[in-house]
């Protein structure tokens, strides 16, 4: 590979798991077989776990198409796709100055258009609406988990709280 022009702008998370992918990063646990080093395995990992696992180029590119009438820095575009906000509240520390820039319905819009071109990462922050369309947030799951805790308990011994 042969570089054309240096530091031409920042990478996004994707572009920066798609070089480690094709240098051969993987979930491989012995990690022997590619010709990555320590510290790239634990910008993979990293990664793995973060939106840019399930972005695709099309997803991005089709973002930046559609972002571009909003008038964002190149910097707040890249934190956009890197962080992937799913809520209006998660777009004001990116974006500078956001209120004065920018009223109520173009963030909402923003948001709209970061939900709708960029897929949901793996794993998803309470609240998150799942892969197949089930809103569930974490206080509801650990709910469910110490509803049925509480049933395996009252089938057995009792315990001692003191």
């Amino acid at each position: 590979m042969k570089i054309l022009e240096a530091n031409v702008s920042a990478l996004t998370n994707f572009e920066v798991l798609d070089f480690l992918r094709a240098k051969g990063a993987s979930k491989d646990p012995t990690r022997v077989i590619a010709n990555v080093s320590q510290s790239e395995y634990k910008v993979y990992d990293y990664l793995v776990d973060t939106a840019a696992s399930v972005q695709t180029r099309e997803n991005i590119n089709e973002f930046l198409t559609r972002v571009k009438r909003h008038d964002l820095a190149e910097a707040e575009v890249l934190n956009i796709l890197n962080i992937r906000p799913a809520a209006e509240v998660e777009i004001f520390p990116i974006i500078e100055v956001c209120e004065q820039r920018f009223s109520d319905e173009e963030v909402t819009e923003i948001v709209e258009l970061v939900k709708k071109t960029l897929p949901p990462p793996v794993n998803m922050n309470p609240g998150e609406i799942t892969k197949d369309g089930d809103e569930e947030t974490a206080a509801m799951k650990n709910e469910k988990d110490n509803e049925i805790s509480q049933d395996q308990d009252e089938g057995g011994e009792q315990m001692d709280t003191s």
